[in-house]
């Protein structure tokens, strides 16, 4: 990276001087100083790492606890990092700690993403300049309720793959992955100057264990690299005894300190310092359930009993954030089935999706303040926010005729699943939809054979039959006299992000479907991934009705408009009446919504509008209402029957 991201931005030549002096004056406030050695950031080497050889952790030679608060960069935009940053020190907090999505960062095999808000090296750059050090989690594998835990879909293209074990094709995209991702972050260690003190071994094993010999494994391709710093491993108390790996520093998860977890603790690695890498302040929510929600007395008490038994921390989350796009995860459910998380990652966290404090966060202050022989930061004033004129639709495109461009239809005698499907420069699929076509020429029950990952729309010469999902396996179609089409859009919902079913998660038809007992054969597969090249060819190209007169024919895009009058101002948005989809923001992918709650609404960060007019595109799968409307207050807690 080329002095810092700084240079990159779109910034003045005097915001450009003023940004790069609060960099260089951060890196002096932590001992250390930029260089440039062939385009890489260098600082001045430091002694006296984090070290956990005696009961207590010290840094640079000093005691020192970890308080640490979880914040994923990729989570939340770029123009919100420093805002967020801010509120956890100004809390009290003095190490923020963040996973690493291979997924996000390697969505093609061998093509590599640092851009825009996956800028790792910029958010490790800043941390730094506002004195917080770093806890990093590079996985490979992440959980984080993020989609298949961080692992790129193109790997189930293998038949064979055994993901998170030392099988050769794992291991090899690992290395290769690793070779790209530990050069960046290397010269950010704090032996080298920088902020970052400890690093995590994968994650959670203990809950997997399927190789003993993995996590020796992912130690050495980190070690092989030039890692230096203290390495750490995190499993809750039931996976302690499995997910550990020698000379590594074994830490818990949970949200209610028991006796066990110190009895484990002290039994694994006596006389060294105990941590709690995830200590769980909220919870996060699936769709169709309830919104999860942990009182902040109950909190505040647990916190102080850690604290009291001499225990570092890392609150998962201190601030959630959102799972833009198709970036959610899922949670498994019975043998093969899953159900999505919803996009908000809120987590009733600390520090709220849009950052807004919490009672939780202003105790908390309280509370860690007395660990701090300073006064913490004042408090940051919280972001502003606007409600916009509600959005009216002025057009309409049905997803009938937007396959003219999703690219020419793969004709198979089978289905073929997502990520098989030659696209994306053989990379297959990766999120979105896939559209099954073939004729039938009677009617009868459609058997979904549990092959169907994860929810099927079915149509009968393009008008709605029904929905086959993991919990209705048969429909009726209706009798035919003559040859139809039968068409199945299956959308993949989010892969499972934790468990034992990981190898599992292929989406799209993964095998046969019947009809009357008899598989279905010869289809045209199109692949929906809804990426922002489809949005624009769509925004572009596309002969969009008019609303006056016409009746959408559903699944159907939407489009209207709205306008800003000033600086834009993070805003939430409302879909009443409004039943499945997605929403695209001036055409990037805000993410699912789905009137069955408990998530009624969506964040929309400023930093996705502009002033003047904004572009909004809605994908909706059955039921179009009213106006798009807006709010300044979030609503995760509505729970509204299956439509």
């Amino acid at each position: 990276m080329e002095v810092m991201p700084l240079l990159h931005l779109r910034l003045s030549l005097k915001q450009r001087y003023a940004l790069l002096a609060l960099v260089i004056v951060g890196m002096l406030v932590f001992g250390s100083h930029l260089t440039r050695n062939r385009g890489a950031v260098r600082f001045t080497n430091r002694k006296l790492s984090l070290n956990a050889e005696s009961p207590q952790f010290t840094l640079g030679g000093e005691p020192f606890r970890i308080l640490g608060g979880s914040i994923h960069y990729f989570r939340v935009p770029r123009a919100s990092w420093e805002d967020r940053l801010l509120k956890l020190k100004a809390c009290g907090f003095n190490t923020v700690t963040t996973y690493v999505p291979w997924n996000a960062h390697e969505p093609r095999r061998g093509v590599f993403n640092y851009e825009d808000d996956l800028d790792l090296e910029a958010y490790l750059h800043l941390a730094a300049s506002l004195e917080l050090w770093v806890i990093l989690r590079p996985g490979p594998y992440i959980c984080s309720e993020w989609e298949f835990g961080g692992i790129p879909s193109w790997l189930l293209q293998d038949p064979k793959m055994r993901v998170r074990t030392t099988y050769k094709g794992f291991t090899s995209a690992v290395n290769s992955f690793f070779d790209d991702l530990i050069k960046r972050v290397e010269p950010y260690q704090y032996s080298k100057g920088g902020p970052i003190i400890a690093l995590q071994v994968e994650n959670e094993y203990g809950a997997y264990a399927k190789d003993e010999t993995y996590m020796a494994f992912v130690k050495e391709a980190l070690l092989s690299r030039g890692i230096a710093e203290l390495l750490m491993t995190s499993d809750n108390v039931d996976g302690l005894n499995r997910g550990g790996v020698k000379g590594v520093l074994e830490t818990v998860n949970f949200n209610k300190l028991t006796s066990d977890h110190l009895i484990h603790l002290d039994g694994l690695q006596p006389q060294r310092p105990k941590m709690v890498m995830e200590f769980w302040p909220g919870w996060f929510d699936l769709w169709g359930e309830h919104h999860h929600t942990r009182p902040e007395n109950d909190v505040i008490a647990e916190v102080t009993k850690i604290l009291n038994t001499n225990m570092s921390m890392n609150f998962y989350m201190f601030h959630g954030g959102t799972n833009f796009g198709f970036m959610n995860g899922a949670a498994a459910t019975g043998n093969t089935g899953s159900t999505g998380m919803v996009t908000s990652y809120d987590y009733d966290a600390p520090l709220s999706e849009a950052g807004d404090y919490s009672i939780k966060y202003l105790h908390l202050r309280k509370l860690f303040s007395s660990f701090h022989t300073e006064p913490l930061l004042d408090l940051p004033p919280l972001q502003e926010r606007s409600v916009y004129e509600a959005v009216v639709i002025q057009q309409h495109f049905s997803l009938w005729d937007s396959l003219d461009f999703s690219g020419t239809g793969l004709t198979s005698q089978r289905p073929v699943n997502m990520e098989n499907l030659p696209v994306n420069d053989n990379n297959g699929q990766s999120y979105g939809y896939t559209l099954y076509e073939t004729t039938i020429a009677r009617g009868g029950s459609l058997n979904a054979m549990n092959n169907v990952r994860d929810r099927a729309l079915v149509f009968l010469d393009r008008r709605f039959v029904g929905v086959l999902d993991y919990t209705t396996q048969r429909i009726d179609i209706p009798d035919v006299k003559t040859k139809r089409i039968l068409s199945l859009l299956v959308e993949n919902c989010g892969r499972v992000n934790y468990g034992t079913s990981l190898d599992d998660q292929r989406k799209g038809l993964i095998g046969d479907i019947t009809l009357n007992q008899m598989a279905l054969r010869d289809f045209i597969i199109y692949s929906l991934d809804m990426m922002p090249g489809f949005i624009k060819r769509l925004e572009t190209l596309a002969e969009w009705k008019s609303m006056d007169g016409i009746i959408p024919t559903f699944p159907c895009f939407f489009r209207g408009t709205f306008y800003v009058n000033d600086v834009p101002k993070d805003t939430f948005i409302m879909l009443p009446g409004w039943s499945k989809g997605v929403v695209f923001i001036n055409g990037k992918n805000l993410g699912r919504y789905w009137s069955i709650g408990p998530q009624q609404t969506l964040y929309l960060p400023a930093s996705w509008l502009h002033s003047g007019t904004n572009k909004v595109i809605l994908f909706e799968e059955k039921q179009a209402a009213g106006p798009i409307q807006f709010t300044k207050i979030p609503d995760y807690n509505t729970i509204n029957k299956l439509l």
